[in-house]
């Protein structure tokens, strides 16, 4: 198909057509943030894995694709539509637009992952539909749990702290045992203690937005509080989860844990509640998720 353009020359509407639909496409995958699911929230699927005595190998690894890029990728990809953000957010400093089609894409994502879910049996489909629920109560506008600083903690805690662990224990074939949900809570404590620290530099967008987040309802100064309070019990929570489940690691990882937290204090402390601040918030974010994720990928592979 071409028409003519004001300036005479053809313009064909099928190339056009196509190079944006490409741009949406590259638009939409930057949203899904597969580098931001898999560097800063894979720690609580490995940690799951590793206390499981890891029976299922190979269903554990197929699964963590399934969750951080399917599950993860989807909601975050979900929730970016429903922000509109124009400044910084976790993983992209220019958000690009998307287009409505992106919205039903992003959910279809998360029901693939259901689907694939099935095999593994009825309690992971029941925990990965509860965390696709929670990542929709946390976005949508009819119910914007995201706007409200305690209902956005229940939903970013369970659905990707809590439900991650035991996402990586059922996937790994660990046997159901209620002893998983010590290092569970503690994983949604330690995911928790950094989640404010994003909305420091989202503080602007999160104002004229109408969002009453943590940050915004207390302020950038309480952000250090909040990461003491839930990091370091966390931690111990986590530590001992491994006392209880792998004896062996549980002293090396309370040392690492503690001389981490103390670094990311020294830091947070810093921080004043600016969109400047993106670049060193999310270094802290990576380096500190990342030391969690090599930490756990080395005892899995060399356990």
């Amino acid at each position: 198909m071409t028409m003519t353009a004001q300036n005479g020359h053809p313009v064909h509407a099928g190339k056009n057509d196509t190079s944006s639909l490409l741009r949406q496409c590259a638009s939409f995958g930057m949203h899904l943030r597969w580098h931001y699911q898999v560097g800063i929230l894979s720690g609580g699927y490995l940690l799951g894995g590793l206390v499981s005595g890891m029976q299922e190998p190979a269903d554990f690894w197929f699964h963590f694709l399934v969750i951080h890029l399917l599950l993860f990728g989807g909601a975050t990809a979900y929730n970016s539509f429903w922000d509109r953000d124009e400044g910084p957010i976790g993983g992209l400093r220019n958000p690009p637009a998307l287009a409505d089609w992106t919205r039903p894409a992003s959910v279809a994502l998360q029901f693939s992952g259901l689907i694939l879910s099935i095999p593994i049996g009825l309690i992971y489909v029941v925990f990965y539909a509860l965390s696709m629920l929670l990542f929709w109560l946390y976005s949508h506008p009819s119910t914007r749990w995201k706007g409200h600083p305690w209902l956005s903690m229940l939903a970013i805690g369970v659905s990707t702290g809590t439900n991650s662990v035991i996402f990586g224990y059922l996937a790994a074939g660990g046997p159901l045992s209620v002893y998983i949900i010590l290092p569970a809570a503690g994983a949604a404590l330690m995911i928790l203690s950094l989640y404010p620290i994003s909305q420091i530099y989202q503080l602007r967008e999160d104002k004229k937005r109408g969002d009453r987040t943590y940050v915004v309802v207390n302020g950038p100064g309480s952000v250090l509080p909040f990461f003491l309070m839930t990091f370091f019990p966390g931690a111990g929570m986590i530590t001992a989860g491994f006392y209880y489940f792998i004896p062996s690691l549980a002293l090396m990882f309370a040392v690492i844990a503690l001389a981490a937290g103390f670094v990311l204090a020294l830091h947070i402390r810093k921080l004043k509640g600016d969109p400047s601040e993106y670049p060193r918030v999310m270094k802290m974010k990576y380096l500190s998720s990342l030391l969690f994720v090599i930490f756990l990928a080395g005892a899995i592979f060399f356990g």
